[in-house]
């Protein structure tokens, strides 16, 4: 754990291991809700079951519905060599180092070997076919694993938020961290974004996970994120300043 703040409470589910061991991967609800796409659909093509639930005093009221069953927004699931960590609403920025050690706590019981941050960063051209994909190590096998799948690093520049946080404990305390920033429309929930992450981290990780139905279900995947978001802001502040919270690079 990080020595810059507290995590929050991971709460196991009765009888569940915490030790997973291989591949952390965690993504959250922030510019164009790349991570959380992404994450969901490893999710659901893996089958991976809830380990457990994020839980705070400070956190909202408030059940996210899916297939008729009520969950709490931020949980962790694990499969063989995978574990993955979540967060399906948008947080204030002020929570962005707590939820950074939370992960970083969770990720040391569980006993893995790498992180890799799912995100997107504003897509600085105005064609989306033009959408690329950046990669940033915290070591130097997780740039060499970088280069090999053929993502672009980023040279020089800033990652804000969740993401850059993570990052920096990474090199700071020695941990294989990396994140995916993939270019995204910010204006609204980027499935095809999510694709490029999730084709990346496959080729990464040597761990199949199919994209079909992810491309075939992009356009209702997208209105269905759109429509817990907005949902959501009816019990969650907005957040200060959402470019704080837009990883980003000049």
């Amino acid at each position: 754990m990080g020595d810059s703040g507290s995590g929050y409470t991971l709460v196991l589910h009765k009888d569940a291991d915490p030790t997973t061991g291989g591949v952390a991967i965690c993504g959250f609800s922030t510019v164009g809700m790349v991570g959380i796409i992404a994450a969901s659909h490893i999710i659901s093509e893996l089958a991976l079951k809830q380990l457990g639930t994020v839980l705070n005093a400070d956190f909202p009221a408030v059940a996210l519905i899916h297939n008729e069953v009520p969950k709490h927004p931020v949980r962790v699931y694990q499969g063989k060599g995978i574990g993955v960590f979540t967060a399906e609403v948008q947080f204030d920025s002020k929570h962005d180092i707590n939820f950074a050690n939370t992960v970083l706590e969770w990720y040391t019981k569980g006993g893995f070997e790498r992180l890799i941050i799912l995100d997107g960063l504003t897509q600085s051209s105005k064609d989306e076919s033009e959408g690329a994909l950046y990669g940033v190590g915290s070591s130097s096998s997780s740039r060499v694993a970088l280069n090999n799948a053929g993502v672009q690093p980023i040279q020089q520049g800033i990652v804000t938020g969740i993401c850059g946080y993570l990052l920096s404990e990474g090199d700071r305390l020695g941990l294989d961290i990396t994140a995916l920033l993939a270019e995204c429309n910010p204006m609204y929930p980027d499935a095809r974004a999510a694709a490029l992450i999730v084709e990346a981290v496959s080729e990464m990780t040597e761990i199949d996970i199919p994209l079909s139905k992810l491309l075939e279900d992009a356009r209702s995947i997208e209105n269905s994120v759109r429509e817990v978001f907005e949902s959501s802001q009816n019990y969650l502040p907005a957040p200060d300043d959402q470019a704080e919270d837009d990883p980003s690079f000049g």
